[in-house]
């Protein structure tokens, strides 16, 4: 398919070869569900979207495994040191299993909201305890994992290559994990497979080390091995999850079964807003779901605009896409505006397309506008095909929208103006998963236009004696809530 992509782990761009093709195998780190997801998030999961939908699009079977992450939350994963999951359960006065079950409902809005793709396999850690027991049982077994007080703990020692996909060495490391350093630890960069549970933490597990709960690395490595098998072709994940969390994942799956783990590591960097980091203590974290619906502005802990209004989910996939997913991208409530005038411009042209093809004379087609299409096409897959360059891709898509309006005007034939549409359709849509709402106004007027149309057929049967027929059609509409009354003046609804 001619696919190049950054592979983390080389730092470089390598032609891309799946281990079992046209098979490829997928593993995404999902959501941690313990709180809304913000567009950092969104960013994030909507550029592996678009990577699996290019993958299909060029022919290509994916297996696309997106993990939630519902327990293994241990000290240390927030500024206070304290577990979010049961910070936000007490919080709550919830069990951290209702919290968990509240944002993963949530999370598949905002995929949703957003146009995502559902992953093939939506796997939770709290679903595969088994498979981490087993896979901390091989590791002690085969020395590469040691027992203390109830916990397990990875010997990093043990692994030669700690370190080579974040390029850090042992001795640069401190613990790293989500585990704060203990004395019970052989080295500071030994990180937790299996936890101790003390008596007040309420998530916890039988093992054969006594009751107490899984790493958070442990999870990814036992899920992705299960579904996807011991060596899979992409492994992706935001930036800040390289280390600790991938370099763990590559460290524990690669000692328990002597093969690579990971063929190509992808990363994508981090979203701030008005050029900060996004962050709830900043007071500046805008969620997938206020940018979808807010009814009224919202502002920051100082008192300035983050987001004037709400904007549709193409809008949304469209200013996400206008950056590599590699770069830092800033938001703003003036980049969505500049942005949502651009995406509208594709939307009317793709419209406009499928209209004017309805309307068209029937001519040959033309070999002129026949290879416009097949350059324009070409130059798409080109940019998609270096890197998953979205922001190419979408430029593109505006010479796309030039061109079609000359073929328009220059009064081009029905069928090369379909063939233009449908092109278009299949690149915004298939490609990039760009799929704007129909106006309420618009929908509207298609509604009222086909119960009127379904009104006027009947009466006309009912005038032909056909009331079989007129039955039926008053019979079908009510069955999808509409009503038709006969009145002096006519039929209405």
């Amino acid at each position: 398919m001619g696919l190049r992509l950054y592979n983390s782990m080389t730092r470089r761009l390598e032609d891309f070869q799946p281990l079992n093709p046209p098979t490829v195998t997928f593993y995404k780190c999902g959501m941690t569900v313990y709180g809304p997801g913000h567009l950092g998030h969104g960013k994030s999961a909507l550029h592996f979207d678009v990577m699996v939908r290019w993958l299909r699009f060029s022919g290509l079977n994916v297996k696309y495994v997106q993990n939630i992450t519902d327990v293994g939350h241990l000290t240390g994963d927030s500024e206070d040191g304290e577990d979010p999951m049961i910070r936000e359960a007490r919080k709550r006065g919830l069990h951290p299993m209702a919290v968990a079950e509240h944002f993963s409902r949530s999370w598949f809005d905002d995929m949703d909201g957003l146009n995502m793709l559902r992953p093939d396999i939506m796997p939770r850690a709290t679903g595969h305890v088994p498979e981490q027991i087993e896979l901390a049982e091989t590791l002690i077994r085969k020395g590469h994992a040691y027992v203390v007080n109830g916990s397990v703990y990875f010997d990093v020692s043990s692994f030669p290559n700690y370190g080579r996909l974040s390029g850090r060495t042992v001795e640069e490391m401190e613990s790293g994990t989500r585990v704060q350093v203990r004395s019970e630890k052989r080295h500071p960069s030994d990180f937790a497979l299996w936890k101790f549970a003390e008596p007040e933490h309420i998530m916890r597990w039988n093992s054969p080390w006594g009751e107490g709960f899984p790493g958070w690395h442990l999870e990814c490595s036992a899920m992705a091995m299960k579904y996807l098998g011991e060596t899979i072709d992409i492994h992706g994940g935001g930036l800040d999850n390289q280390f600790p969390h991938h370099e763990c994942e590559i460290a524990q799956s690669e000692c328990a079964n002597g093969k690579p783990f990971v063929r190509y590591w992808i990363h994508n960097n981090m979203c701030t807003i008005n050029g900060q980091k996004m962050a709830k203590s900043l007071g500046n974290g805008v969620s997938i779901r206020d940018i979808l619906t807010t009814a009224k502005p919202l502002m920051d802990a100082k008192g300035e605009l983050l987001l004037e209004k709400a904007f549709e989910s193409a809008v949304v996939r469209h200013f996400i896409l206008t950056s590599h997913y590699r770069q830092t991208q800033d938001f703003s409530n003036d980049s969505l505006k500049a942005v949502e005038s651009g995406s509208y411009k594709l939307r009317d042209a793709l419209r406009e397309l499928h209209r004017a093809a309805r309307g068209a004379a029937d001519k040959p087609p033309a070999d002129t506008m026949r290879a416009a299409l097949a350059d324009l096409e070409g130059r798409f897959r080109d940019a998609m095909n270096d890197d998953f360059n979205t922001a190419a891709a979408v430029a593109v898509l505006f010479d796309f929208v030039k061109q079609s309006a000359d073929w328009i005007a220059a009064g081009a034939g029905r069928e090369d103006l379909a063939s233009s549409a449908l092109l278009l359709e299949r690149l915004t849509n298939d490609a990039l998963g760009l799929r704007w709402e129909t106006p309420k106004a618009e929908q509207e007027a298609k509604i009222n236009g086909l119960v009127g149309l379904l009104a006027e057929l009947r009466s006309e049967a009912r005038k032909a004696k056909n009331f079989a027929l007129g039955d039926q059609i008053r019979q079908r509409l009510t069955a999808l809530g509409v009503e038709l009354r006969d009145t002096p003046q006519g039929t209405v609804w």
